[in-house]
């Protein structure tokens, strides 16, 4: 009898003893990764050089999965302008063209120079612009670098104006409308270009940001009409409207082709009128100021301020002016060529 319960014991710790094995090889399953990430090390023939560009095609195709990274201060200063900046990580070094709007005579609004003069002094910049072609003060270049004197850029930096003699073309990849843009000739002069935009509307193109001021702003005054009338003028400024916004997007493309890894893009979002910097009789602006933004992807910079001036509980005119223009079509076709995403990230930095 006594030898059958000591059996019954035996038998009853052994089963315990199963279950607590399981119960432990359970948590310790559980408490794994399903699919632990492999780290494959260099090998002792793969160089550090090798080694930090697998790592740099690694951290880029998981960038493109999560879009590009647009960065953002609410601070409108000097030193949220050089924070943004600083926060792409892409020293802007040989010979720099920072490319604004002068803005035209009477306009409040354009890009202040004491709020531009840091970063421009910062990159050793040169600031740089093209010629009107709808007349006012900045349709030759005698009188736009009159008003760019009057303006407080000449105190700040050497100013050109790039089709001051002549104008070169460039070639348009992929486009539908274009198959060259027209830039002012000094445009070679600069190996890395700042594209450092005032957004805001514009009463032809919807809004204006990056995109516009890489376009319409790099081109000569005959570019400008090549642009506008889709490849079909190099006089005036007519045509077919979702012909002009789509040819805007090709030329921003055969910009950024032209410098492919030497551009960067900073917006602006102050000033928030519905008409552009080129106005001399803007609207006042009826929404409050925003911030700054920047990012090495054009197209994600705009969609990023396009989405700010919806989500804004004061945009209401802004958008307005966007959607009479059908002005989203721009960065539409600018993603469809492959300009760049409008998937995007927004990363705060301190300014």
């Amino acid at each position: 009898m006594k030898s059958k319960k000591i059996a019954v014991l035996v038998l009853a710790a052994a089963v315990l003893c199963a279950v607590l094995a399981a119960v432990g090889c359970s948590v310790r399953a559980e408490a794994q990764p399903a699919n632990p990430p492999k780290i494959t090390p260099p090998t002792p023939a793969q160089s550090s050089s090798q080694g930090a560009a697998q790592g740099a095609a690694q951290g880029a195709a998981q960038g493109a999965a999560q879009g590009a990274v647009v960065y953002m201060t609410d601070k409108i200063t000097p030193e949220g302008l050089l924070a943004v900046y600083n926060a792409l990580g892409l020293e802007a070094n040989g010979k720099v063209a920072v490319k604004i709007s002068t803005g035209e005579p009477g306009n409040p609004n354009f890009l202040a120079a004491s709020l531009i003069k840091n970063l421009v002094q910062k990159v050793n910049g040169t600031i740089v612009e093209c010629n009107t072609v709808y007349g006012g003060r900045r349709a030759s270049a005698a009188a736009h670098y009159q008003v760019a004197k009057e303006h407080g850029f000449t105190a700040i930096a050497p100013v050109v104006i790039m089709d001051e003699k002549s104008d070169i073309t460039i070639p348009v990849t992929g486009g539908k409308h274009l198959k060259e843009d027209i830039v002012g000739a000094r445009f070679n002069e600069f190996n890395f270009h700042i594209v450092l935009s005032h957004f805001k509307g514009h009463p032809m193109g919807g809004f204006g940001g990056a995109l516009k001021n890489m376009s319409i702003g790099y081109a000569s005054s005959a570019g400008k009409s090549w642009i506008h009338s889709a490849g079909k003028s190099k006089t005036g400024i007519s045509g077919i409207q979702n012909n002009f916004l789509e040819s805007m997007a090709e030329a921003a493309k055969a910009v950024a082709d032209a410098n492919k890894g030497r551009m960067l893009y900073i917006n602006v979002m102050n000033n928030l009128s519905v008409d552009c910097d080129c106005t001399s009789r803007p609207a006042a602006p009826t929404m409050a100021n925003i911030g700054i933004l920047a990012s090495l992807d054009p197209v994600a910079l705009d969609q990023a301020c396009v989405d700010l001036i919806y989500k804004a509980k004061d945009g209401k005119d802004v958008i307005a002016r966007i959607e009479s223009r059908n002005g989203l079509l721009t960065i539409n076709h600018a993603e469809a060529i492959g300009l760049g995403t409008k998937t995007y990230r927004l990363v705060r930095v301190d300014g």
